[in-house]
């Protein structure tokens, strides 16, 4: 008996073994079962390469938000060796277990880049009523290899190694599931549900609360920019924003009244400050049960149409704050509601009463979310906005698209979707409704150039016209600190767009003790806005906004004091950078560049960059080292959350006031300049070697600012606005020590005719060899553009140039 039941055994491993061992060739790569798990394996792109899982016999249809590309015919050889199935392309390997279903990933010269830990785990759930999966997938990854990306994580970190978050969108951080690596390899987790990222001794994992299916993609780049071009052509492209996006913005929590908002604009062109853009926040509507009506309904903003056309008449733009949920006296509240469009978990603000503080629980606003996800609810809330699209606005401030979810209840989350449940599509909120409003605006408008600042983001909404900002974070010196990885870490998930509130949201800490209650005229408080202002210089947009305290820059003193000359210095820098930052810009758009470039991205061979959280490149020439400890004054420490933030009695956190404080004492910093190249202080054009650590010496106007040898860099003309003047006589800095090439790029700055050939390129190339600068003949067209202009020559020794150019070749030898 014992001998008929080994045999048994024996045929029945034998089964289970030859089973195991069989895989299908298919059209983009090849699927096999093992273990009980179904395996696809398929090719997206010769060096994209897409992962699906699930347990056998398990019918579902998966439908990828994110994702927008198609396989393409990718020429595949496949081989067997045992129990290994190797798959390989041009450019990639993936070999498959059949005994184990786990994959290794190779470069086209076989050199491992990743593999994973073990099999894909399935716990069976149930989601809201269906039947579905907890889904997990560890990796193994180098013991010192860094991984970067995860979104705008506020931790304070470049490398995410040893990181254990659970990724969603939020109001600060907007966790993206998707990490890359030094090693030019990239890794997104394709479910939208909230997701458990780990990373310890153990293996790295990506563990998701619901989903049908283990799905990811494996990307190779061979580098940081190879690796955001894949993930720009799997989940979408970026669009250009007009010019004047990149001019200096100012906000702050809402302008109470139509003069209020004027009154700003007028003052700054009064003063001489240079202007792009104002915003109005919450309440033009009303009060909170008008919340969001997207109309104007405030007594206070009694003609918005002429107030609108003034803050044109002063060339600026305006934009204003709108919301992804309605209160019940709102039009479109009662037509969503009819339909069953709105969901009952509780939002921002709790209370119907507006200008009172704390909120009156007694008189619930009623305010909901809606269903952002039904491609219906996306029409109505278009068709509503439009009232304020036809009033000319220059773009839209989409707040809480996380969206704001407050006592939270476990229940929640089994809130019916038009997709599923909420915790199944909870990820794809910023995604979707910021892709409603694109599309809906592209669908009726080509004349003027979408433009969306919003709270939230998800992997693919780069193509969506939007920049996304870090969300209501404190005013403190630590949270300073913490935007630059969260900025460059977002930027390495493929999304370009990312600022901040320039001097943080809640800032109430700094106005105990002052006559007036204003901060602004705190030392402690006017150190931090400077360091955060000059920060601000060097992300896609340059915005000032907050509570608490005001941002105007005229609060901060007058022409000749040391603060509001530092203040005003960093926003003309700004301005004398725009063609930079615009032919940039089409770098992003058109060859998958990126604007903040942590150091890695360009010196990935320098391990000592690796994971350099505090300086970074912006574009492909300037190396930016913010200043972001306090040199004058105390630093403060408060913490405060986001969702907390509104009910702090600042009385009880302050910042002791400060008498005689100089700030016209020289203090010093210390940067690192990367290896592999040499380096020009912007403001002195010393040039050192890189590869070490240096200190250098600032004041409260200057941060250190070094460009790479072999940039040429563009500088614009004085202006009060982004379009005030031509750029038909612009000095051009050559900084000689390696080869170099930049290519200025203009158009017609606010349609979408650049899609159809509508600009201009005209390509600058340093020979440091022959010393010869070539202005290579310049390439398209637009209307309006400059047939003859000028450019001025200029080395870091002094020596200048002036060169016609009227689109024809030209060589400068220098």
């Amino acid at each position: 008996m014992r001998k008929q039941i080994g045999i048994l055994t024996l045929i029945f491993l034998w089964s289970v073994t030859a089973v195991a061992q069989t895989f299908e060739k298919t059209d983009t790569g090849i699927k096999a079962t093992i273990q009980s798990v179904d395996v696809q394996i398929q090719f997206y792109t010769p060096s994209t390469i897409r992962i699906v899982k699930s347990p056998t016999n398990h019918a579902f249809t998966k439908e990828s938000y994110s994702v927008i590309s198609k396989p393409q015919v990718v020429k595949l050889s496949t081989r067997q060796d045992g129990n290994i199935v190797c798959v390989k392309s041009n450019e990639l390997t993936v070999e498959l277990n059949l005994e184990t279903g786990g994959l290794s990933f190779f470069d086209k010269k076989s050199a491992p880049l990743l593999k994973e830990a073990g099999t894909a785990h399935f716990v069976e759930m149930n989601d809201a009523g269906s039947k579905a999966f907890r889904v997990k997938q560890a990796f193994v990854l180098d013991k010192d290899e860094p991984i970067y990306g995860l979104g705008n994580l506020e931790n304070g970190r470049l490398s995410q190694r040893g990181e254990h978050r659970t990724l969603m969108p939020g109001n600060v951080e907007d966790g993206i599931t998707f990490f890359q690596s030094v090693k030019g390899y990239g890794l997104f987790w394709d479910n939208y549900s909230p997701t458990n990222f780990a990373d310890n001794e153990g293996g790295t994992s990506f563990e998701s609360e619901v989903g049908d299916c283990v799905d990811y993609y494996f990307m190779y780049g061979g580098n940081a920019d190879g690796v955001v071009a894949e993930m720009r052509h799997l989940t979408g492209q970026v669009p250009m924003f007009p010019l004047w996006t990149y001019g200096f913005w100012q906000s702050r929590e809402r302008y109470k009244s139509q003069a209020e908002l004027l009154e700003v604009v007028n003052k700054y062109r009064e003063l001489g400050i240079p202007l792009d853009g104002i915003i109005q926040d919450w309440q033009y509507w009303g009060n909170n049960y008008l919340w969001n009506s997207m109309e104007f309904m405030n007594a206070d903003f009694p003609r918005p149409q002429d107030m609108i056309d003034e803050v044109h008449a002063k060339n600026a733009h305006i934009i204003v704050s709108i919301w992804s949920s309605f209160g019940p006296q709102t039009k479109p509240y009662k037509e969503l509601d009819a339909k069953g469009m709105l969901f009952n978990f509780s939002t921002w603000p709790q209370s119907g009463i507006s200008e009172q503080w704390p909120p009156r629980m007694d008189y619930p606003s009623g305010v909901r979310v809606y269903d952002a996800y039904h491609p219906e609810a996306r029409d109505i809330y278009w068709k509503h906005l439009s009232r304020l699209h036809n009033m000319k606005l220059d773009g839209w401030w989409m707040d809480s698209t996380e969206p704001d979810h407050l006592d939270f209840k476990p229940e929640d989350m089994d809130t019916k979707t038009y997709l599923g449940s909420f915790r199944k599509m909870r990820s794809a909120y910023p995604l979707l409704t910021v892709g409603g409003v694109y599309d809906h605006q592209r669908a009726v408008s080509s004349d003027k150039r979408v433009f969306i600042l919003t709270r939230s983001g998800f992997a693919g909404q780069q193509r969506y016209g939007c920049n996304v900002w870090s969300g209501d974070v404190v005013s403190t010196w630590e949270t300073l600190r913490n935007q630059i990885p969260a900025g460059l870490n977002f930027s390495l998930t493929g999304n370009p767009n990312f600022n901040s509130d320039i001097g943080g949201f809640f800032a109430g800490a700094y106005n105990q003790s002052w006559n007036d209650g204003s901060g602004a005229r705190n030392p402690a408080y006017r150190e931090l806005y400077v360091r955060w202002m000059q920060f601000g210089v060097f992300t896609p947009m340059m915005r000032s906004h907050g509570t608490e305290v005001p941002r105007e820059l005229y609060y901060y003193g007058k022409k000749g004091e040391t603060v509001y000359d530092a203040l005003t210095a960093a926003v003309r820098l700004r301005y004398s950078l725009l063609p930079y930052i615009y032919s940039t810009s089409w770098e992003v758009t058109n060859r998958q560049s990126t604007f903040m470039r942590a150091l890695m991205m360009d010196f990935a061979t320098d391990k000592n960059v690796w994971n350099i959280g505090n300086e970074y490149m912006f574009g492909r020439s300037l190396l930016v080292a913010p200043v972001l400890h306090a040199q004058y004054t105390p630093e403060v420490v408060k913490k405060v959350s986001a969702d907390d933030g509104w009910n702090q009695n600042t009385g009880e956190q302050n910042v002791t006031s400060l008498k005689n404080v100089d700030f016209s004492q020289a203090k010093s910093t210390k940067v690192y300049l990367p290896a592999g190249t040499a380096w020009y202080d912007f403001w002195t054009n010393e040039k050192q070697d890189g590869g070490h650590e240096i200190t250098r010496k600032t004041t409260l106007d200057l941060i250190p600012l070094y460009v790479k040898a072999g940039s040429i860099l563009p500088i614009g003309p004085d202006v009060q606005y982004a379009t005030e003047k031509k750029w038909d006589h612009l000095e051009i800095r050559v900084y000689p020590g390696a080869d170099g090439r930049f290519v200025l790029y203009e158009d017609e700055f606010d349609n979408y005719n650049y899609e159809s050939g509508a600009y201009t390129e005209i390509p600058f190339i340093w020979n440091e060899s022959a010393r010869t600068l070539t202005i290579d003949r310049r390439r398209g067209s637009y209307e309006g553009m400059p047939i003859n202009r000028k450019f001025s020559i200029v080395s870091p020794d002094g020596t200048r140039r002036e060169v016609n150019y009227a689109g024809k070749k030209v060589n400068i030898r220098l």
